[in-house]
């Protein structure tokens, strides 16, 4: 075989070509988005060394296909396997061109770069870029349709543990509420970044898997990182709202309203918020809009935002939105009740007295709130008594410290009858002086 047979034109054109000097081990490459690390040697044709990554004993790393490097970089890096080496000769299109790069490269300089791949992590797609979901993208598509908030989505996915498939199925779902089939949020994540006809391979870190608890039915353990090898058959398109008028967001609104009944029902709280929220978000301003229906809409989903706070224990943000459904509705009974009980779990038992106790001015048969009344009073009284025998317990020590005895000292010559000789005089001077701590400059 001769050495030119040897050689791959990646380009087509003989542009890049790569002649493999060490077989790598698997089937996998890289793909673009994917961090590589690898050692690179850069000679000229006449074999003058412009640079290495071996010389300075440091990986070469770069975010691939990202067009951070010169073209023939992106086109031999993405072929190559876990421990490969290799050739890559470069014509001056595919490096730095008729420009080179000065004083190393000379212009319309052909280089030969000497690669070895030491690895490489996916593309990093988590929402802090921590790399707790990795993406690398195992069959390409020229389609550029990708999943939005709220789009149909379906796909085939299979998951995998320390190389055990513990699930396989396609499945179909509305983007954004996947959680309710069971998909992952970190598997939800990447498929928004996906497009159809896309297959990748997806690494996910447990808080955006099954997290501490585990999964009992799919036997996995606490804190475990698995994979999906995911492919997306076909997707909708996404709500467009900036394309709605106000009737059609209030349509919109409804449908996500009523999704969000349906989710707490089921007692899938964090659903049932996300779809509680999307209604709130898809609703006209009052500024804009002062009708009647949208008012009534806006506040049976601030109430509903609030009973799905108050049972993730979240009484903060409950609070809030109890105050907004009150900015909208001052007698609303609802929120001040539901206001009410998130100032009694956090202690605020004065507010939380006055809003239980308008709700009986305004609902007088309210025996919830007439309960929580005796409850805010006997809680207020609670402390009161404790603040009272803390005070108590201190004048108590103050007392006792006042009642210690003084120092002695010398007998006052002042009580004493009869004149004072200079030497009394001299030594009550000298005890003014030492009792009033003066200093005589």
């Amino acid at each position: 075989m001769s050495e030119e047979t040897k050689k791959l034109d990646l380009s087509g054109d003989g542009g890049v070509l790569k002649e493999i000097l060490k077989e790598g081990t698997g089937v996998d490459t890289p793909s673009g988005g994917c961090k590589v690390s690898l050692h690179y040697t850069g000679r000229l044709v006449d074999g003058t060394e412009f640079d290495s990554s071996v010389g300075r004993n440091e990986p070469f790393e770069f975010e691939l296909g990202k067009g951070l490097v010169i073209k023939a970089f992106d086109m031999g890096v993405a072929t190559m396997k876990l421990g490969e080496r290799c050739f890559l000769t470069c014509a001056p299109n595919y490096a730095y061109g008729a420009a080179g790069s000065p004083p190393s490269i000379p212009p319309d300089s052909t280089l030969i770069f000497e690669l070895e791949m030491l690895g490489w992590k996916g593309e990093d797609l988590s929402p802090n870029q921590d790399g707790s979901i990795q993406r690398t993208i195992l069959e390409k598509s020229d389609k550029k349709r990708t999943p939005s908030d709220g789009a149909f989505v379906k796909a085939h996915i299979t998951g995998s543990f320390d190389g055990n498939v513990f699930e396989e199925r396609e499945v179909e779902f509305d983007y954004g509420e996947g959680s309710a089939i069971g998909i992952v949020e970190g598997l939800e994540t990447a498929l928004q970044k996906m497009n159809v006809g896309e297959t990748s391979k997806i690494k996910i870190q447990p808080k955006y898997a099954f997290g501490t608890k585990g999964n009992e039915t799919f036997k996995i353990p606490s804190n475990a990182t698995i994979e999906y090898i995911v492919k997306l058959i076909d997707c909708g398109k996404g709500l467009e709202e900036w394309k709605l008028s106000d009737s059609e967001r209030v349509a919109e609104a409804k449908v996500y309203k009523e999704k969000g009944t349906n989710y707490y029902k089921k007692e899938n709280y964090q659903l049932a918020l996300r779809m509680y929220n999307k209604c709130k978000d898809l609703l006209p301003s009052i500024k804009d809009n002062t009708s009647d229906e949208v008012k009534a809409l806006k506040v049976a989903t601030h109430s509903n935002i609030a009973l799905c706070h108050q049972k993730a224990n979240d009484h903060f943000n409950a609070k809030l939105e109890c105050n907004a459904v009150l900015e909208l509705d001052p007698n609303n009974v609802k929120a001040l009740y539901r206001r009410g009980q998130c100032n009694l779990v956090v202690n605020e038992l004065e507010e939380a007295l006055v809003d239980f106790q308008k709700v009986i001015q305004l609902d007088s048969g309210n025996k919830a709130a007439a309960n929580h009344i005796v409850i805010c009073k006997q809680k207020i009284k609670q402390n009161k008594d404790k603040e009272k025998k803390l005070y108590a317990n201190m004048f108590t020590k103050l007392a006792a410290n006042d009642k210690e005895t003084d120092p002695p000292r010398e007998t006052d010559v002042l009580d004493q009858c009869g004149e004072w000789s200079e030497e009394d005089a001299k030594r009550e001077a000298d005890l003014t002086l030492e009792r009033d701590n003066i200093i005589m400059i």
